[in-house]
C-alpha cells in the first residue's frame, strides 16, 4: 500500500469530523496533520499528549515529508485542545469505520467480547471497574471498536450499540461468554 494513499484514505474516513476551531491563517496545524500525529503515535505507544509530543519530535524527519506541517511541529496543548474542541462520537465512528476497512472484515472472523480495564476499580470512591465490549478481527489481531458499558446495565446491552459501529455484512460474528 503506497503511504501518501494510505494517508489520503485515512484523511476521507475522519472528513466527517469538522473542525470546530478557527480557519487558516487563524490556525496554525492542519486538523488531518493533528489527528494523523495522534493515531500514528498511539498506535506506536503513546498514552497521553506528552508521550504524543515525545514521539512526534523522534519522528519529525520523517512527519514532515508525509504531512503539511507548515509551522512545525504541534505542540502537546495544541493537539489537546483540538481533540477538547471535538465530538468523541464522531471521532469514533470515524477511526472504526477506518478500521474496518483496514481489516476487511468480510474475510474474518470478528469476536465481540465484555472485559473490565485494568485498574480501573476505585473502592475508596465506591465505584466499580469500568466494563467494555470489544469487536476484535481475530485472525489479524486488531480490536475494530470499543463501547463502555454503562454503569447501571449489563455488557450485553451494549452490543447493539458496538455493532451499529461496524460493518458486519458477510462477517462470521461470534459473542464471548458475557457476563
Amino acid at each position: 500500500m503506497d503511504t501518501p494513499n494510505a494517508i489520503d484514505q485515512l484523511f476521507s474516513y475522519f472528513a466527517v469530523v469538522h473542525a470546530p476551531r478557527h480557519q487558516p491563517p487563524m490556525t496554525r496545524h492542519p486538523l488531518e496533520a493533528i489527528i494523523t500525529i495522534t493515531i500514528l503515535a498511539t498506535i506506536c505507544g503513546a498514552h497521553n499528549w506528552g508521550e504524543i509530543a515525545q514521539w512526534v519530535h523522534a519522528h519529525h524527519p520523517w512527519l514532515a515529508a508525509l504531512l503539511d506541517l507548515p509551522h512545525g511541529i504541534p505542540s502537546h496543548d495544541a493537539c489537546g485542545r483540538v481533540f477538547a474542541l471535538h465530538d468523541p462520537m464522531r471521532l469514533q465512528q470515524a477511526l472504526t469505520a477506518w478500521m474496518s476497512a483496514l481489516a476487511d472484515l468480510a474475510e474474518d472472523g470478528i469476536t465481540l467480547e465484555g472485559t473490565a480495564i485494568r485498574r480501573s476499580l476505585a473502592r475508596a470512591d465506591g465505584k466499580g471497574a469500568i466494563h467494555v465490549v470489544s469487536a476484535w478481527a481475530s485472525t489479524r489481531a486488531l480490536v475494530l471498536a470499543k463501547c463502555k458499558v454503562d454503569d447501571t446495565s449489563h455488557e450485553s446491552t451494549a452490543l447493539p450499540e458496538l455493532l451499529a459501529l461496524l460493518h458486519l455484512q458477510g462477517s462470521v460474528v461470534t459473542i464471548d461468554a458475557m457476563d
